[in-house]
């Protein structure tokens, strides 16, 4: 078996969770934490985790960075791939907070976080 130590982001309290792992890759058990919710999160974080990304893009005309972010979490296994692409990406002024700039991100929208008028 083998163990993983996390500290669950959930909520406030932090909890030191402890997953043990099966040899094939599965949730024996979660301990740790003080709610169901914690549980859950350690499950998810080992399995398949994720992650929102947050970064900034150019916009023409300016020098000025855009504010972005996903509007969910994407795979935590393809941020550099989702990178790529916001990097090779630059939007046109003016842009308005909440615009969607990509509309598919693995699985995710890209949207400005800020006005750039």
């Amino acid at each position: 078996m083998k163990t993983r130590e996390l500290t669950c982001i959930v909520c406030p309290m932090g909890c030191s969770l402890r997953v043990e792992l099966t040899d094939e890759g599965e949730v024996a058990s979660v301990a740790g934490n003080t709610c169901p919710r914690g549980a859950a999160y350690a499950r998810d974080e080992v399995l398949h985790p994720v992650r929102t990304l947050t970064t900034t893009v150019r916009a023409a005309g300016t020098d000025r960075p855009l504010p972005v972010k996903t509007d969910r979490p994407i795979p935590k296994d393809r941020l550099f791939d989702a990178m790529e692409r916001v990097n090779a990406l630059r939007v046109e002024t003016p842009v308005r907070i909440g615009d969607v700039l990509l509309d598919d991100l693995f699985g995710a929208k890209l949207v400005a976080t800020a006005d750039l008028l």
